[in-house]
C-alpha cells in the first residue's frame, strides 16, 4: 500500500525533516518504490510536483527536502502500485479546479471495483490515468460540486464540507480501505480507514495524527515595522506511519476530521483542542 503524509499549520513552515524520512521509505527503507509527489499550497493555489520514480532516488525531491518552500498546507503521497501502470498520470496527489480553487487529494488503500463505475458518457470529472485512486478522487469531486456551485464563489460552511466528504467516505469504505487526504485549500481533510499492518493483516489504524504548539519570536518582522515579539505556532501532522518517535495519536475505522491552520476539527465541525484529539498535554515543537 502507499504511504500519506500532510501538514497543516498556523503560520507557514517547511517540511524538509518529514520529507527526508517519508523519502527513505519510497525505496530506501521500504517497498514504496512506483512514485511521489508533493502538493504545496499558496491561497487557492498550489504547486504540484510529481514523478513515476523512488522517492529516494528523486533528486528533485533531495532538493524540496533541502530547499523546500514554506507553506500553510501541504500534502505528500509516495506510491507502491497496485492499480494502474507506472505512469505520471496515475501518480498521486491528484488536482482538480473547483469553485476557482485548487482542490488536491491523495489515497491508500485499494478499491478496485471503482474501475467498474467509471462513467461512459460525459461527466465533469474524469480520470486521466487508470488508478482506483483517481476515480474515487473524481468521484468525491462530483459528490462535491453541488455545495461548491451552491456557493457561488464563496467557501461553502465547514460542517456542511465535512457532511458530505463522511457520506462518500462511507461509500468507499464499503469498497475497499479508503485513507485518504484532501484539501479544498481551506482545510485539510483526513479520513482512516484500515491499513495493512505489517504482520500482514488489514485493519487499523489507517492514519496517525501528531498535533502541537510552541511559541517562537518572530525578528524577521522587525524589519516591516511590525512589533511582535512572539508568534504562536500550531501544527497538525498526519501520516500513514509514525514519521518520529513522538506519541502520534492512531485514528480509527472511519474517523474523519479536518484540519485548518494546525487546528482540528470532528465531523461535526466543531475545534477539538490538542488535549482532546491527543489525549494529553501539547509539548513543545523544536525548531
Amino acid at each position: 500500500m502507499c504511504e500519506l503524509f500532510a501538514m497543516s499549520s498556523r503560520v507557514p513552515a517547511t517540511l524538509g525533516f518529514s520529507l527526508e524520512r517519508l523519502a527513505r521509505h519510497g525505496g530506501a527503507e521500504g517497498p514504496h518504490r512506483d512514485g511521489w509527489g508533493l502538493a504545496f499550497y499558496e491561497g487557492g493555489d498550489c504547486l504540484l510536483l510529481r514523478e513515476p520514480r523512488p522517492a529516494s532516488e528523486s533528486p528533485l525531491m533531495q532538493f524540496m527536502e533541502r530547499q523546500g518552500l514554506r507553506t500553510k498546507l501541504g500534502l505528500c503521497h509516495i506510491r507502491l502500485a497496485t492499480f494502474g501502470a507506472l505512469a505520471l498520470r496515475n501518480t498521486q496527489p491528484f488536482a482538480r479546479e473547483l469553485g476557482g480553487t485548487m482542490h488536491v487529494f491523495a489515497h491508500n488503500g485499494d478499491i478496485p471495483t471503482l474501475a467498474d463505475q467509471r462513467r461512459s458518457g460525459p461527466a465533469r470529472f474524469m480520470p486521466v490515468g487508470d488508478s482506483d485512486s483517481e476515480l474515487g478522487f473524481c468521484g468525491l469531486m462530483t459528490a462535491l460540486a453541488p455545495i461548491w456551485d451552491e456557493a457561488a464563489g464563496a467557501i461553502p460552511d465547514l460542517a456542511t464540507r465535512l457532511a458530505v466528504i463522511a457520506d462518500y467516505a462511507q461509500e468507499l469504505r464499503a469498497l475497499g480501505p479508503a485513507n485518504f487526504i484532501y484539501s479544498d485549500s481551506d482545510a485539510l481533510f483526513v479520513h482512516a480507514d484500515r491499513r495493512t499492518q505489517p504482520d500482514g493483516h488489514l485493519r487499523a489504524p489507517g492514519l496517525y495524527l501528531l498535533q502541537r504548539y510552541c511559541w517562537r519570536t518572530a525578528p524577521e518582522l522587525h524589519d516591516a515595522g511590525v512589533n511582535l515579539t512572539s508568534i504562536r505556532q500550531d501544527v497538525a501532522l498526519v501520516a500513514s506511519v509514525p514519521l518520529t518517535d513522538e506519541l502520534w495519536e492512531p485514528l480509527g475505522e472511519g474517523d474523519l476530521i479536518a484540519l485548518k491552520d494546525g487546528l482540528c476539527f470532528g465531523a461535526d465541525g466543531r475545534q477539538v483542542e490538542p488535549e482532546e484529539a491527543a489525549g494529553r498535554e501539547p509539548l513543545p515543537l523544536t525548531h
